[in-house]
């Protein structure tokens, strides 16, 4: 009864202690100002710790739930990265149609500095249709326009390590 006690005690103790770990490839991450906004997005968040070097941002947290708060919270800062851990992973807002389009407005993705401004403006150069943009570094919003579809646009961002939200 004693070792089984113990026993138990230890199985519950490992499974307590139990980290969930994610991490995304991709995301956009040229400069500290980037590399801080990744951390600060999720800092706010319990027993979550996030690290980002390079294109990839590991998420280390207590829970799977809390794991997903921290990949959601790091989209709605405007980054976006790939995961093969698909219970957290990040999803693209994907539109249901693909309605052709003559101007959007983006929201929310992050333009800490003329790098990530490149980065962006290169990614909408890959849509098909689109000949215009307002993409102006520390801004929150950009307006594209032209004749293209949601979709490809949200792809191209994604594509290049963003996260934003399209307003028509």
């Amino acid at each position: 009864m004693k070792y089984t006690l113990i026993s138990l005690l230890a199985l519950a103790a490992t499974f307590a202690s139990a980290e969930t770990t994610v991490t995304l490839e991709g995301v956009h991450n040229c400069c500290k100002g980037c590399t801080n906004g990744i951390v600060k997005a999720a800092a706010e968040l319990k027993d979550v710790t996030v690290t980002a070097e390079g294109e990839t941002v590991t998420i280390t947290a207590k829970s799977k739930m809390n794991a997903k708060k921290a990949v959601e919270a790091i989209m709605s800062a405007g980054y976006y990265g790939t995961s093969s851990e698909t219970s957290a992973a990040a999803k693209p807002a994907m539109p249901k149609a693909e309605k052709k389009l003559t101007a959007a407005t983006v929201t929310g993705a992050h333009l800490c500095c003329q790098k990530c401004v490149n980065a962006v403006t290169e990614a909408v150069k890959t849509v098909p249709g689109i000949t215009k943009s307002t993409i102006v570094s520390k801004e929150k919003t950009f307006t594209v326009e032209g004749e293209f579809t949601e979709g490809e646009l949200v792809a191209a961002l994604n594509k290049a390590g963003f996260h934003g939200t399209l307003g028509k």
